[in-house]
């Protein structure tokens, strides 16, 4: 294990090398930064970022806070990054799930003279627009947008896009872009799942059983896809309907090994959440940052290429 944590260490090093140029050691008192994320407490995706910002701490030698609303309410959000900014921190970095929502408690950090990043959600132009210094993830619309064309040649023409998480706009644009790369409309192909991993079954089973010419299921992430495979386990579609599904986990990567799941969209959120770090204290520290925004995904795992990254997922994938 500890060869393996050498080994990561080694490899988020050169990432951080290859955007910012230098990686530092803190002389005086530390950074402090504070991540603030949309996702509910029930969410183990966001412990891939939980890792990144711990990373990233120790090596930069910074302080790095991770809030969140247990429950995923964004107007509760907005309320965290506003006491985020009132504890006087050295950058925030957040994501945008919702612009509406989320905007005002952002531009007023900004305008408070606090550095932010946007990270994982929301797009570089609304990053740009708030005043951000830059934009860290994958643009969602144009993920959704490249698995639908990706799934319109394999010869995909109807989908269920199963939406966990229908609240963030964020997420509706991932079942847009896949429709509008299949070149359908989205309306009734889009069912809001909820969470709870029962009811997300036992929905997927109501909407294959009434509408059985479905050729695609596209889920939004291990919380609507580990139930979802349960689903077409039990209803006898696994491994004859195309499945689709964003990001990586233990049971996702069993999916695409067993051949249940054609691939998943790997949006690198350990690095979403390393490098804002860095980025951060080399601009805090020297004044430098990066030319460009960062592009984290989208990028396809295939039972061709899962074993370079199998024994990552979930930790540093």
């Amino acid at each position: 294990m500890k060869r393996f944590v050498k080994k990561m260490m080694g490899a988020a090093v050169g990432a951080a090398v290859a955007v910012t140029g230098f990686v530092t050691v803190a002389q005086g008192d530390p950074e402090k930064y504070i991540l603030v994320s949309h996702a509910p407490d029930s969410d183990s995706w966001w412990n891939t970022i939980k890792n990144g910002i711990a990373l990233a701490a120790e090596q930069m030698d910074v302080e790095v806070e991770y809030r969140n609303p247990p429950t995923g309410d964004l107007a509760d959000m907005a309320r965290i990054i506003e006491q985020a900014a009132a504890s006087g921190p050295t950058g925030i970095i957040t994501t945008l799930a919702d612009y509406d929502v989320l905007s005002g408690p952002i531009r007023a950090a900004v305008d408070q003279g606090i550095d932010v990043i946007i990270m994982n959600s929301g797009t570089p132009e609304q990053a740009r627009e708030l005043g951000a210094l830059m934009y860290v993830g994958q643009p969602e619309y144009d993920a959704g947008l490249a698995a639908g064309q990706r799934a319109k040649g394999d010869g995909v023409a109807s989908f269920l896009c199963v939406n966990h998480y229908i609240s963030s706009p964020s997420s509706t644009q991932r079942c847009q872009g896949f429709a509008d790369g299949l070149g359908v409309e989205l309306g009734n192909q889009m069912i809001d799942s909820g969470q709870d991993p029962a009811e997300i079954k036992n929905r997927v089973m109501a909407y294959l059983s009434a509408n059985p010419d479905t050729d695609a299921i596209l889920t939004l992430g291990p919380t609507s896809a580990d139930p979802t495979l349960l689903a077409v386990e039990e209803n006898g579609m696994a491994g004859d309907i195309y499945f689709g599904t964003f990001d990586l986990g233990d049971e996702i990567v069993k999916g695409i090994k067993a051949g249940t799941i054609a691939w998943g969209i790997d949006q690198q959120p350990f690095l979403q959440a390393y490098l804002p770090v860095v980025v951060l204290t080399n601009y805090h520290r020297y004044g430098v940052l990066p030319g460009n925004n960062i592009n984290s995904g989208p990028g396809f795992v295939t039972a061709d290429g899962l074993e370079l990254v199998e024994k990552y997922a979930g930790e540093y994938r």
